[in-house]
């Protein structure tokens, strides 16, 4: 059977179904047509497109090996080298580029799941079957996930059982499957998917009905996302994209997901009622080492885009020679470098995995999660810092640009250097600002702290890891391979000389002092 990825057109058609997306007090009736999903999902169609474009299918795609003869997006396949990998970071590199690194929720995101599926699907027994299958199907469609893996901040000083108003948690057992009930925190760009990955993460988990990882079609009976305020649609209201060029079209609006009695059938579930599964899955699954590896190609590409923009911004200003500048715009430039390195080191010194797979390399992915979020708030503050009152030294909307009155002077004030025209300067500000200074850049500040995990957590995390593969243990004999090269008598190995006789010389000439 040959099989292809959905084409863009395709995509947004499997959108129109019944999914339950409130925002502002209604109920949204088609995400594909409202105004605050409409272009976030024309921009997520042009990735299915790509998939289809012979210019850059080499780079995006591969056979599929999950059953069927067609093509798929590269992550979604299982890795067996150093080499896959390498092509992987491209294909993650190249749709990145496509949303100029800030849809951090894009397709090939929960593939760092899914292309786990087939190589470990002995894991999830008695569900194997379930991870077996959804390896092939997600691979043949390029199936949009998504994932809500993080309990609400409500109640969570007490044990998960005694939150279990609030909670996701299985109510009861059927013969079509399991009824489900709970909210989780939060489904970034759920809206716009066809499943959403239900596990837990973060609090331990000690009674079976919360021992759960599953899948869950957007459409389900009793899910609903329930939105917070759309920046896209505030784009829409407020302005044009020439004002908003990034949020008009790349909010991934962050919803709670409530799931009232949902059924989940049998098919659909991955782990249910194995607490020690369900602890484990983090470490066996293989999803956090390549969801680290994506968020770190993702992310590099991001400070590329970011880093072109100060530079225009700079000349713009006429301030790009100023030493200081030039400084700290080459910390932004180290910075990109320091992800792109990391994500080239996972991706060339991988790790053994089940069945002949690898993994990127988790060492690095773990130094991904801890710099990120001091780089993307350090480079929020040079931008801020040298572009200053550049960002807001800008007039409303492109609507002044409209009005004879305002129009001559804002060529004559709002130019910029070098030449640069009053709308060429104001363009490439809104475009900055809206990248790192409105309500949807600072969300971005927010999401890049804290989407891998909260900022303990990261470095724990990165001790605990080191601690349990012996990394800890090899420091700390380096260390005392040197300790144990001299005591009080001076070198206990034969090559190095104390010069004993100097130092008793030098002593008996101080005694005489």
């Amino acid at each position: 059977m040959t099989t292809k990825p959905l084409t863009g057109a395709e995509y947004l058609d499997s959108l129109r179904d019944e999914r339950e997306v409130y925002l502002y007090g209604e109920q949204v009736k088609d995400v594909t047509t409202h105004v605050a999903f409409r272009n976030p999902a024309r921009m997520v169609a042009r990735l299915y497109d790509a998939l289809h474009d012979p210019a850059q299918q080499d780079v995006l795609t591969a056979r599929t090996d999950g059953g069927g003869d067609g093509f798929t997006h590269r992550f979604f396949t299982t890795p067996h080298s150093a080499e896959d990998l390498v092509a992987d970071q491209r294909a993650i590199a190249a749709w990145s580029r496509l949303h100029y690194g800030f849809m951090g929720r894009s397709p090939d995101y929960k593939a760092a799941f899914l292309g786990t599926l087939g190589a470990n699907a002995d894991f999830y027994e008695p569900y194997a079957d379930n991870a077996r299958r959804w390896y092939r199907e997600s691979q043949q469609r390029v199936l949009y996930w998504n994932h809500a893996i993080v309990h609400p901040p409500v109640d969570r000083n007490r044990p998960i059982d005694e939150v279990s108003d609030v909670f996701v948690h299985v109510e009861r057992e059927t013969d079509a499957g399991l009824v489900v009930s709970g909210a989780k925190v939060v489904a970034t760009g759920s809206a716009l998917t066809h499943y959403n990955f239900i596990a837990h993460f973060g609090l331990p988990v000690k009674d079976q009905r919360f021992a759960l990882v599953a899948t869950i079609p957007m459409n389900a009976v009793g899910m609903k996302l329930i939105c917070r305020p759309s920046y896209s649609a505030a784009a829409a209201v407020m302005g044009s994209p020439f004002d908003y060029p990034l949020s008009s079209r790349l909010d991934e609006n962050d919803t709670i997901l409530v799931l009232d009695k949902v059924l989940i059938p049998w098919e659909n579930v991955f782990i249910y009622g194995n607490v020690a599964k369900v602890q484990m899955f983090g470490g066996q699954s293989g999803m956090i080492e390549r969801a680290t590896f994506h968020g770190c190609i993702r992310l590099a590409v991001k400070f590329e885009f970011i880093a072109g923009l100060v530079v225009k911004a700079l000349e713009i200003n006429g301030t790009d020679g100023f030493r200081g500048v030039q400084t700290r715009l080459g910390e932004i430039l180290a910075w990109r470098n320091l992800f792109w390195g990391l994500a080239d080191a996972a991706a060339r010194n991988p790790v053994p995995w089940k069945n002949g797979a690898v993994l990127p390399n988790p060492a690095y992915g773990m130094a991904y999660r801890w710099f990120s979020q001091l780089g993307y708030a350090r480079i929020r503050e040079i931008v801020q810092q040298d572009v200053a009152s550049g960002l807001i030294y800008v007039n409303s909307s492109t609507d002044d640009f409209a009005n004879p009155q305002v129009r001559p002077y804002l060529d004559k004030y709002l130019r910029g250097s070098n030449g640069a025209s009053s709308v060429e300067r104001v363009k490439v500000m809104k475009l900055l600002w809206d990248a790192i200074g409105s309500e949807f850049g600072s969300r971005h500040e927010l999401y890049e702290r804290n989407y891998s995990g909260n900022h303990e957590n990261t470095r724990v995390e990165l001790l605990f890891g080191q601690l349990a593969n012996g990394d800890i243990r090899d420091y700390k004999s380096f260390v005392d391979t040197c300790l144990a090269e001299y005591d009080l008598s001076g070198w206990t190995v034969p090559d190095l000389s104390s010069f004993d006789s100097l130092h008793r010389a030098a002593l008996d000439g101080l005694s005489g002092l």
